[in-house]
């Protein structure tokens, strides 16, 4: 893949938004996106200097005070005022990836020629993430309607050289002292320009976009889990037969069956209770029906994905400047498509997390367990095993369950009612954030049990491709034996999800 995202006219993807916010891709302006600005620039020059009409930001306030008629000699004051007061975000920093996520989208929203934005202007935000100068931003102070407003004046203050930032190597300093050590100017805004730079929903769209990238390895490594945790509690594979999934055509679903076939094939262990004498004839639901449920997840996911192609190929600003030249007040800075994405999205993150809760549960009841001892304890009585780590895990998920809970059927009225009905979208993606976050931790916890459990069913093998993940997580994570410091095990089974992601893809080729 090319090491620089050109950001043009043309729509944004989601591989593009990963690349620049996490791996520090460079970026640069087409052509044809410089002459589109250009061209929007004029149409905005021209209505500012019409002192007959007035024009939305351009020669009036903004949100309710946008009756206010403001003279030409003080619109540069407005742009600087508007960026001043709306970056007025509180709480804990937001995380760079996310703060370039939403640069980048901006960036593609202005290189459309739709908001009448000066290239020189786009520049300089392509020069902060080329530098890897990101501004400070809080938590709080969108409420997913007019834009990610709060997070995105942030932004544009730092492209003034007002604000605090972080240089690429983290460190924080003044907006003006990183522009300086660049060698890059700040910009005067002109006319429209901050309200051009802060009205999106970036954000937003912006940690859709992540959390959908992280979803897509972390489906996969829930059939791992699931996979490993049938093998451990002895159930059956045929639950997963393809002309059994069939009856129900659900996609997804029959991805998710694919995958624990491929997992599972050549087990020793499903060969030893396939004979006559196995009484085995249902497992538990949340062994038989983990297809049903992973591939449902599946399904959400891609719903989502079509919703953030079509935001990735939107220009959302207001007023828009349109390919005939007019320039036109309109709604689409409301969040609600995105905001109700990443709502839905955490419904299946927790369910996923539910049903993981629940096979670890089972592997450390001896009455469940199927012949393992005790919390998989080495001497019962003496030692705990996993039982401690169990609880985490039931924590997590039952945090899981509460940000399940949408943000966006929320609205509260804002701006002296102007902006009476909001999405409340980026709480949305904060909370799915720390859902996804939570669900590596489930994940982890339930392979760090199984793999202990397929340890203790010796000599009867795994699954080649589940034993390569056991393999692997022994690597670093020893097994059985007497009770040690837990934690660190945990976080080593968390920091290596794509290793043991990897080792199993290694013997079934890429899952679905």
């Amino acid at each position: 893949m090319s090491e620089v995202v050109l950001v043009g006219v043309e729509p944004a993807t989601a591989d593009d938004v990963v690349r620049v916010a996490r791996h520090g891709a460079k970026v640069e302006l087409t052509d044809a996106a410089v002459k589109a600005m250009r061209a929007s620039r004029d149409v905005i020059d021209e209505l500012a200097g019409d002192e007959g009409t007035p024009h939305y930001g351009v020669s009036t306030g903004f949100g309710a005070l946008a009756t206010t008629y403001i003279p030409a000699d003080r619109r540069a004051a407005l742009q600087r005022s508007l960026v001043r007061s709306h970056a007025a975000s509180s709480g804990p920093e937001v995380e760079r990836e996310v703060v370039r996520a939403l640069m980048l989208l901006r960036l593609r929203t202005l290189a459309s020629g739709r908001t009448g934005v000066r290239p020189e202007t786009a520049r300089l935000l392509a020069d902060l993430l080329n530098h890897g100068i990101t501004p400070v931003v809080g938590e709080y102070g969108s409420l997913g309607c007019s834009g990610d407003l709060a997070p995105l004046s942030h932004v544009a203050l730092a492209l003034t050289g007002e604000g605090d930032v972080r240089d690429a190597n983290g460190d924080r300093m003044t907006a003006a002292a990183a522009l300086r050590k660049e060698n890059l100017q700040p910009v005067e805004l002109a006319a429209k320009e901050g309200l051009a730079l802060i009205n999106g929903t970036d954000g937003m769209l912006g940690m859709l976009t992540l959390a959908a990238a992280d979803l897509e390895k972390l489906l996969r490594l829930a059939d791992v889990a699931a996979a490993m945790s049938v093998e451990a509690l002895l159930g059956t594979d045929r639950v997963f037969a393809a002309d059994l999934q069939e009856l129900r055509p659900q996609p997804g679903q029959a991805l998710a069956a694919a995958n624990m076939r491929k997992l599972l094939a050549d087990s020793k262990i499903m060969e030893s209770h396939r004979g006559p004498d196995c009484t085995r004839v249902q497992d538990a639901y949340s062994l038989r029906c983990a297809p049903q449920v992973a591939g449902a997840a599946r399904d959400t996911l891609n719903y989502t994905n079509l919703v953030a192609h079509r935001e990735l190929a939107s220009t959302v600003d207001n007023p828009a400047v349109l390919a005939d030249g007019r320039v036109e007040s309109n709604g689409n800075f409301h969040g609600a498509p995105v905001a109700y994405a990443l709502d839905f999205l955490a419904i299946p993150v927790a369910d996923l997390a539910s049903m993981s809760e629940r096979r670890t549960d089972r592997m450390l009841d001896v009455a469940r367990s199927h012949g393992l001892p005790p919390f998989l304890a080495h001497e019962v009585g003496v030692d705990s095993g996993h039982m401690i780590a169990h609880y985490t895990q039931a924590g997590v998920v039952s945090e899981l369950k509460r940000l399940a809970n949408p943000a966006s059927v929320d609205s509260i009225p804002t701006s002296a009612m102007q902006e009476d009905h909001v999405s409340m979208g980026w709480a949305g993606g904060r909370k799915l954030r720390r859902s996804v976050d939570g669900l590596r931790t489930v994940l982890a916890i339930e392979i760090l049990t199984a793999a202990r459990a397929l340890d203790l069913r010796a000599p009867l093998m795994p699954a080649p491709a589940t034993k390569a993940v056991v393999d692997v997580l022994r690597s670093t994570v020893d097994g059985p034996g007497p009770d040690r410091y837990l934690a660190p095990d945990i976080e080593r089974t968390v920091a290596a999800l794509d290793d043991l992601l990897h080792a199993a893809e290694s013997v079934t080729g890429p899952l679905d």
